[in-house]
């Protein structure tokens, strides 16, 4: 069964992304390279600092819209309750 990922991406600045995936590895691989224009590479967005894995596309989704409406500051609660120190949770991915 696929799997599907809610993920939260940040830059060095502390700018934060949240998006959805079927394929965590090499959408982070694609925020890493900048390979998507727009907000991600402009804003240099590529430390994956937290992510929740689900069994159901709908659910991600659900989750997924959850979190992009709440504030930076719940974001970045969330993000400290499970990566305190941001850690980039990829950085041994691609290695």
């Amino acid at each position: 069964m696929p799997k599907f990922f809610v993920y939260i991406m940040t830059s060095g600045t502390g700018t934060t992304y949240v998006g959805m995936t079927n394929d965590i590895e090499r959408r982070v691989q694609e925020h890493k390279q900048g390979l998507q224009s727009g907000f991600t590479s402009k804003y240099k967005i590529n430390r994956l600092v937290y992510y929740e894995e689900y069994d159901y596309v709908y659910d991600a989704i659900a989750r997924e819209k959850q979190i992009k409406k709440w504030g930076s500051v719940k974001k970045k609660a969330l993000i400290n309750e499970a990566n305190p120190t941001w850690e980039d949770l990829s950085k041994d991915w691609f290695e």
